[in-house]
């Protein structure tokens, strides 16, 4: 009979112990949000990058300095581009169009003495055609001044035909020399790398002596004045995101602190590896000192009630289904969601005691 009672007492005490949690409907606010982590950048924050191959002459900053638009930041060596810009030089000197005005003045004097024989030998074959004309003279006379004539005719249009030939060859040579000297000029510039835009060398990734080719980030560069929130989004909640959306945001450099930001800007096109699009905030409430490329937690808020009836979110089956104390199903309108709470909007009251789903 001992026995009896005791698996009886025991049983009772496992059915105490196994009791189902219990809840009563609260009132009070509640925000839906997209949760989203990302990364600090500065504003206009980019690697530097050079546009031909050499070794780094010279590093013309540190880390830390400021830097302007067009700023040199280093320069590069190239003994082959040294020659090209060497050879381009001579041959834009040697091809000047003013330096060989010497040859065009002796095409004009070839002109004029193809011109004055011209004019002879023009001169004599009329005499003799006159001549002939009239009987006086020999056949063989006539056509030896016609055959000066037409001989000086051609000489003289050639001069001119040689004299026009020679102006556009040098010509031509003049401006194509030109031209290699300024391509030349340009690739030499490519060999100082400037910056793009105002702010602070955060980092030098090579050093002086340093091989470096137009694969090869050189620095990190960008606005410290400026940060954007740089947020991965997914694929799921984009389509909710827009902007001037407000944003509360949380670092790791900054503990129970939670500072604000606002969409500024929303990725077009999804990364196909991650899922996510990108979506850039700015700080309407930022911390005192920031770092770029340190992480953050970041909220973005969709909307916000005040007092509404708000349940646990893990009392509810399936989204909409919550069980009364009495063990009665019910089915119930939700609203807004977070991650702990559940807006009802209609289906329970404020007094009913509801239970905990196994």
């Amino acid at each position: 009979m001992k026995q009896l009672v005791l698996l009886a007492v025991g049983i009772l005490l496992f059915s105490c112990g196994k009791k189902q949690e219990t809840s009563l409907p609260t009132v009070g606010p509640i925000t839906e949000s997209i949760y989203a982590s990302g990364v600090l950048k500065t504003a206009d924050q980019y690697q530097a990058f050079v546009t031909v191959n050499g070794i780094i002459n010279e590093l013309l900053v540190q880390e830390g300095d400021s830097v302007h638009i067009g700023s040199p930041l280093l320069t590069i060596t190239n003994e082959t581009q040294r020659f090209s810009a060497e050879n381009a030089a001579l041959a834009a000197n040697f091809n000047d169009f003013s330096a060989n005005q010497g040859k065009l003045d002796d095409a004009k004097l070839l002109i004029e003495t193809a011109k004055n024989k011209f004019r002879v030998d023009s001169s004599l074959y009329i005499r003799q055609k006159n001549l002939w004309n009239q009987q006086i003279g020999t056949k063989v006379d006539f056509e030896l001044k016609e055959l000066a004539f037409q001989t000086s005719k051609s000489n003289y249009l050639s001069a001119i035909q040689k004299y026009k030939d020679l102006k556009r060859a040098l010509e031509f040579s003049s401006s194509q020399a030109n031209k290699n000297l300024q391509i030349s000029t340009n690739q030499a510039q490519d060999f100082t790398l400037k910056s793009k835009t105002n702010g602070i060398v955060y980092s030098l990734l090579k050093s002086k002596g340093e091989i470096v080719s137009p694969q090869t980030p050189i620095a990190i560069i960008g606005n410290f004045k400026d940060f954007v929130l740089e947020l991965q989004v997914d694929e799921n909640d984009i389509l909710r995101v827009q902007k001037g959306q407000n944003v509360l945001v949380t670092l790791d450099s900054y503990k129970k602190q939670v500072f604000e930001a606002k969409v500024t800007k929303l990725s077009e096109i999804m990364n196909e590896r991650s899922k996510t699009f990108l979506v850039e905030a700015k700080f309407t409430k930022a911390p005192p000192k920031l770092f770029p490329n340190i992480t953050f937690e970041a909220n973005i808020l969709l909307s916000q009630k005040d007092k509404v009836i708000l349940i646990p979110r893990n009392y509810l089956k399936n989204d909409s289904i919550i069980t009364l104390a009495n063990g009665e199903e019910r089915v119930v309108k939700v609203g807004l969601k977070d991650f702990q709470k559940a807006e009802i909007i209609s289906g329970l009251n404020a007094s009913d005691e509801i239970v905990k789903p196994k």
